[in-house]
């Protein structure tokens, strides 16, 4: 695609990303940015489709999408509980048989399999769904639900599994949700799009305070909630431990089908 002098990004509205985003939500890089403001599987879809040219995308669409450069550095990522994406179901686990995904999840739903396969051999009949519990688990034995949905579920009544909590117990790495990457015709800019992201997180982390009490108006999470959330479960640096996190699900997705031989980031 012809690049303007704006360069199209797309952002992923949740509010384990508002750190990230905050250059973008405050204004402070709109001389250099366009944002878009989309689900995270329509920011994967556009950046494939060169309607934008930089896309905090799911960190398993690194390796399906052609001529993608990781931006290095940054990413949503949780080294423990996340508490964002979360496996439900109203029984046991081992008895999951048909599993509903939530239609926004890209990464989140090629872990649930390899985390099912991996720890109980189960592979289960899949199918997408909008992120409402009760309906998901009327057609289904189990839900996957990411961002904030997960966030505002009452969890009474069911047995959940924290993917990233049960991803560290695997494989003791940390797992990266959701990455930035850099669209091919963009990359001779990528030093100053590395430096502005960068930027825009540490603002993000500078302002924790001010995002936690725009998620209690906004999104209706409690504030010590929201700020829980932002400091303990998530993690935005792209470091060597995430790195080999991230190495390691391209290894497992591959063995399992859900993408080609990993491509080096």
């Amino acid at each position: 695609m012809q690049l303007s002098s704006k360069l199209r990004v797309g952002i992923v509205d949740f509010l384990n990303a508002w750190p990230l985003a905050w250059g973008f939500l405050v204004g402070e890089l709109d001389d250099v940015f366009e944002p878009v403001y989309l689900p995270p599987a329509e920011v994967a879809r556009e950046l494939a489709a060169g309607r934008i040219d930089i896309g905090l995308i799911p960190s398993i669409e690194v390796q399906r999408v052609p001529d993608l450069t990781v931006v290095p550095g940054l990413c949503v990522a949780a080294t423990h509980e996340v508490r964002s994406v979360i496996l439900l179901s109203r029984g046991p686990i081992e008895g999951i048989r048909r599993l509903a995904l939530d239609r926004n999840s890209r990464t989140s739903a090629a872990l649930v399999q390899i985390l099912l396969q991996a720890r109980y051999g189960i592979e289960p009949t899949l199918e997408v769904a909008s992120p409402d519990a009760d309906e998901m688990l009327s057609r289904a034995d189990a839900a996957l639900i990411i961002g904030d949905p997960a966030l505002h579920l009452d969890r009474a009544g069911y047995q959940v599994w924290d993917l990233a909590a049960e991803w560290r117990r695997l494989t003791g790495l940390p797992f990266v949700f959701a990455v930035w990457a850099v669209r091919s015709e963009a990359v001779e800019r990528a030093v100053e799009i590395g430096a502005q992201l960068t930027e825009s997180l540490d603002l993000g982390l500078g302002r924790l305070e001010e995002i936690a009490e725009r998620a209690q108006t906004q999104l209706g999470v409690g504030r010590a909630e929201a700020l829980t959330y932002l400091t303990e479960n998530l993690s935005y640096r792209l470091d060597p431990d995430a790195l080999a996190g991230l190495r390691e699900f391209y290894l497992r997705a591959a063995d399992q089908g859900l993408i080609e031989r990993p491509r080096e980031l």
